[in-house]
């Protein structure tokens, strides 16, 4: 499979595929990179796609950059990334992971996307971050008082970071979008999970005991199997949920 490394206003970005008008742009979670789109780019090009993916701030070969890994970082040069893309290929479309689609939703809102895949996607910080303060026993007026808080499950917890969350909700999401969910993932509440997919009419698929991270084996055998099957699907149906058994 062709490939090209270059850089876009210098964020480190790999495009896969030869020559398409359509592409997918790539936006991993917190932990990924850039090369983790191989293998999804592996089947996007057999139905004629190209596929774009970053390296997001402090990931990839930015670990050692002084961009912090942030919303009002991320978004800004997502929409960069985008402006990118509509100058290179006519139709554009999205595969988000985790907080990566928590990204995009912020970034593309009022963008012409044609469809997207989330895999275990952050769908709501505020609930997500209240989560984590309940976790770490914080309280909202500890993290005003102390702005950052160290847990003991790795996230620092951030006063600034909170209310960014409580001051962009996702309101709007109007573009065709599939997901990919952990029935067991611990971060994402179900409930939240199918409450956004009815809202916003994405086609939910549940994995029976997967979780939010996907990456034994089978856990990656389901996600490339969903992949490869959304693009065969002729259209995406509307506020439908499935159960699978892994």
């Amino acid at each position: 499979m062709e490939q090209k490394d270059l850089c876009i206003e210098k964020i480190p970005a790999v495009i896969w595929g030869t020559h398409s008008n359509k592409v997918y742009l790539y936006v991993h979670g917190q932990g990924g990179n850039k090369n983790e789109a191989k293998d999804f780019a592996c089947i996007a090009v057999k139905y004629g796609y190209q596929v774009l993916s970053i390296d997001l701030p402090e990931h990839g070969e930015r670990q050692q950059g002084n961009v912090s890994f942030e919303p009002w970082n991320v978004v800004p040069e997502l929409s960069c990334i985008m402006a990118y893309c509509k100058q290179h290929w006519e139709e554009i479309s999205s595969f988000a992971n985790s907080i990566g689609a928590w990204f995009s939703m912020l970034a593309f809102a009022n963008e012409n996307i044609k469809n997207c895949l989330f895999v275990s996607p952050v769908v709501d910080m505020v609930s997500l971050i209240s989560n984590m303060m309940t976790w770490a026993n914080v309280s909202e007026l500890q993290l005003e008082q102390e702005n950052l808080i160290p847990t003991n499950f790795g996230q620092t917890l951030s006063w600034q970071y909170w209310l960014y969350a409580k001051e962009h909700p996702i309101k709007k999401w109007n573009i065709p979008t599939k997901i990919l969910f952990g029935e067991k993932d611990n971060l994402i509440d179900n409930s939240t999970i199918e409450t956004f997919s009815q809202n916003f009419g994405c086609e939910l698929t549940v994995i029976k005991g997967g979780e939010h991270w996907f990456h034994t084996k089978q856990q990656l055998d389901i996600l490339f199997g969903w992949a490869n099957n959304s693009f065969q699907a002729k259209n995406i149906c509307q506020n439908e949920r499935h159960i699978q058994e892994i």
